[in-house]
């Protein structure tokens, strides 16, 4: 087994463990540090570009207008790092209202249907389940984000788990490549007929 396969599924089921432990134990926090993951990967760019409008700003050959945007970048990073609350509450707030809608929109248009189908109890189960769903997280947006978050980390800690089983049961039984020697080249007879 190569060393390469071993860093790979150990890294992975690395990884798995700790994003699937932090999930678990502070869900409120991981959404917090999601948005400040967010934020930072806004501002990087954003300085990136801005400090490169200022180091070719003397070179008359690129002249370029003020990146707007990137400061626009900037300032949308430092909102989302100083203020991760307002943003998950609005991602939320958002999340219950897309779902309300869509459960609204596939019962009107199971009534709808019915003008010409019948159409069975058991169709109406899915969309009621989803307007549900929007109503919940909207009345408690907080609890719903740490239930999706502990259930996204057990998820983890299950898949680092069994990546685990499966790296000792059979990666690590994994035969090597052997070395095939180089091919030669060969001579291509015509043949004369």
């Amino acid at each position: 087994m190569s060393m390469k396969t071993v860093n790979n599924s150990l890294m992975r089921i690395i990884f798995a463990m700790i994003i699937g432990l932090v999930l678990v134990v502070w869900p409120d926090a991981a959404a917090n540090y999601m948005a400040i993951t967010i934020g930072i990967l806004f501002i990087i760019p954003g300085i990136i570009s801005t400090v490169g409008y200022f180091a070719n700003k003397n070179m008359p050959e690129l002249s370029t207008r003020f990146p707007i945007e990137a400061v626009g970048s900037i300032l949308l990073g430092l909102w989302l790092v100083i203020m991760p609350d307002f943003f998950v509450n609005i991602l939320m707030f958002l999340l219950g209202f897309i779902l309300i809608m869509a459960g609204i929109q596939q019962i009107a248009s199971l009534f709808s249907a019915r003008k010409w189908v019948r159409v069975p109890g058991l169709f109406y189960v899915i969309p009621v389940l989803i307007l549900l769903a929007g109503i919940i997280i909207l009345l408690n947006p907080v609890e719903t984000l740490n239930t999706t978050f502990i259930i996204i980390g057990i998820t983890c800690l299950v898949y680092a788990i069994a990546e685990l089983i499966n790296w000792f049961k059979f990666l690590r039984l994994k035969p090597q490549n052997k070395m095939i020697a180089p091919v030669e080249d060969a001579e291509i007879i015509e043949d004369e007929a």
